[in-house]
């Protein structure tokens, strides 16, 4: 094992190929500008360390970060890289992690336009996480209490399970396929259109137009706050416990809720069919 420590680095491919790696309280950085400091790297280990260039982790195996910051600077992190541990790091960089496969990361910023394009198999847990087009066409994903602020996230995304989480966003879940989401908020505009086999249960939904033109869609014992014209065209079997704003021409299915303010029922192929008290919404 060769460990390398107090030192900077800013030549071209610094650690290129190197196996059995550990470098500790460096500085990926200098006038040198030079990019990709860990390329084809296996069983590497970084810590304490500052990656302030491009491309640093690409083509990388067995690769453990530990305590990085990387800054903006560093752009398009982690790229086709597989078996990844990141824990209590920065990821700061436009494009951080794409086309990777099993990666976890714990306790992490992450700082990121188009973050997780293209994953396979990434596991969150308490990590906070800011970008657009978050994990764009990326699948086997787990989250656990995560915090994600940024739009269009988790659009064409298979196989997601999300719990205990925030999620602040708009157009989340567009065409995603065999997700479920517990125990969370779920903020922002048009969520879940055209998705099949989205599952939320126990989870707060706030925002316009919720859960359109989907398929197999399911609420179990759900809130929905400020949703008006929700599951347009939709094919929905839903237990909801709060007030719905207004429903419009479900496709199919049943919606049960306390009251709903307005149901619009204007398309003669709409047969959903919504269970509520005779009574209005107070």
């Amino acid at each position: 094992m060769k460990i390398v420590t107090d030192q900077s680095f800013d030549q071209e491919r610094a650690f290129y190929g190197e196996e059995g790696l550990v470098v500790r309280d460096c500085a990926i950085d200098g006038p040198a500008d030079g990019e990709s400091a860990f390329k084809e790297c296996r069983d590497v280990t970084v810590e304490s360390t500052l990656l302030n260039l491009r491309y640093p982790f690409w083509h990388d195996a067995g690769l453990v970060v530990r305590d990085a910051t990387m800054t903006e600077a560093c752009r398009a992190a982690l790229w086709y890289s597989r078996d990844v541990t990141i824990e209590d790091s920065r990821l700061h960089g436009i494009k951080a992690l794409r086309e990777c496969d099993d990666v976890a990361l714990a306790r992490c910023d992450v700082d990121s336009p188009e973050f997780g394009w293209m994953v396979r198999g990434a596991r969150l847990e308490d990590c906070t996480v800011r970008g657009e087009y978050a994990f764009m066409r990326s699948s086997r994903l787990r989250l656990r209490d995560v915090r994600l602020e940024g739009k269009y996230t988790f659009q064409y995304t298979e196989d997601v399970v999300i719990e205990n989480s925030v999620l602040d966003t708009k157009d989340a879940f567009w065409h995603a396929h065999g997700v479920t989401v517990r125990n969370s908020v779920i903020r922002g505009e048009y969520l879940g259109w055209y998705s099949d086999g989205l599952t939320l249960i126990n989870c707060r939904i706030e925002g316009t137009q919720p859960l359109c033109y989907a398929r197999n869609l399911t609420l179990v014992d759900c809130q929905m706050v400020g949703c008006d014209l929700a599951f347009e065209k939709s094919e929905v079997q839903a237990t909801v416990t709060t007030p719905i704003d207004s429903v419009k021409n479900p496709a199919s299915g049943t919606i049960v809720a306390p009251c709903v303010g307005e149901l619009v029922m204007d398309d003669p192929r709409a047969r959903g069919v919504v269970v509520r008290p005779a009574r209005a919404c107070a």
